[in-house]
């Protein structure tokens, strides 16, 4: 099976990152944009200024008929309605990460209840669009239960600067993609609540164990977590400062009201809608994870940020 047409479903940053990555492993590509016209002259999006389109990248507000690989990167929120006008075609790539709210379905079951019997696979790991766009080093995992087509899909996609790992854990690989933004806007919130860097590593450590548990009790491998969808991504969305639900974190941390910062954005963090809906999902298997609840209760207003504190300082400490 050859990869040579790529369709890129989303021209947010992520979409523009993944379309200039598909053209740099020799793609010709399909760029689907809502609003085409968000573009500039110059083939850029305004927030992403340094990241210029190749030639080889088609924008059109057409959705592509046909196309040897499909890579989701719209908003997980947005992704059942934007399946139903996608024909299907080639193996579709998830690109987003979160747990549907009102289903509590992962980016994979949501594929597989649009399009039955397609291929289907997840492109997940420690990736800030701006430097994907740049064309700086940078390392993602690529799954599908089929271990031959994650491969097959890895190695058409990677070039010397973005290396892509095949795994066979979809679960896993969707999980961390997942969680991690929950366990970012925790960290934020230590940083700005000025509990310090031990406070923010131990936090950041702990997330890995839930984590862990999350991919384990739902079917997949801890040890996945151990790699560029669990630890490596962990890392990046805690720490870097251009993180989205890290930035949020920060924000509520300092004493600002989530209302208060959300209306001053208009890019998406995961973190908000997918703490709740992986906390469904963890009660539903009997899965212990005190940060993602803590987090949650501290988005839904029940709890206060020193009330959070407390909750996770007061639990009973137990064997690593």
């Amino acid at each position: 099976m050859t990869v040579s047409r790529i369709a890129v479903i989303g021209a947010g940053a992520w979409g523009i990152a993944l379309a200039t990555q598909a053209a740099r492993a020799g793609a010709q590509v399909h760029l689907w944009a809502r609003r085409p016209e968000t573009l500039t002259a110059e083939r850029t999006l305004p927030r992403l200024p340094q990241a210029v389109l190749p030639a080889s990248v088609t924008v059109t507000s057409a959705m592509p008929a046909q196309a040897d690989a499909v890579l989701l990167a719209v908003p997980m929120q947005h992704l059942r309605a934007v399946l139903d006008h996608i024909p299907p075609s080639g193996p579709m790539i998830a690109c987003c990460k979160g747990v549907e709210r009102d289903s509590l379905a992962l980016p994979l079951d949501i594929i597989a209840d649009r399009h039955p019997g397609l291929p289907r696979a997840v492109l997940s790991g420690p990736n800030f669009a701006h430097e994907v766009a740049q064309g700086l080093p940078t390392a993602a995992v690529l799954a599908c239960d089929d271990g031959g087509l994650a491969r097959h899909l890895a190695d058409h996609l990677t070039t010397p600067a973005f290396r892509l790992y095949a795994s066979d854990d979809t679960i896993g690989v969707q999980i961390g993609g997942a969680a991690k933004n929950v366990i970012a806007i925790a960290a934020g919130a230590t940083i700005g609540a000025g509990l310090g860097e031990n406070a923010r590593a131990s936090l950041i450590t702990r997330g890995v164990a839930e984590l862990g548990r999350l991919a384990e009790g739902l079917g997949g491998r801890m040890t996945t977590l151990s790699g560029l969808a669990g630890i490596g991504d962990l890392i990046l969305t805690c720490t870097g400062p251009s993180s989205r639900n890290f930035s949020l974190g920060l924000a509520l941390g300092r004493g600002e009201s989530l209302d208060s910062i959300l209306g001053q954005r208009t890019t998406v963090a995961e973190g908000v809608t997918t703490a709740p809906a992986i906390l469904a999902l963890a009660r539903a298997h009997g899965i212990a994870v005190p940060v993602i609840e803590t987090v949650s209760l501290l988005l839904a207003g029940d709890i206060d940020l020193l009330s959070a504190r407390d909750r996770l300082l007061s639990r009973p400490v137990g064997t690593e």
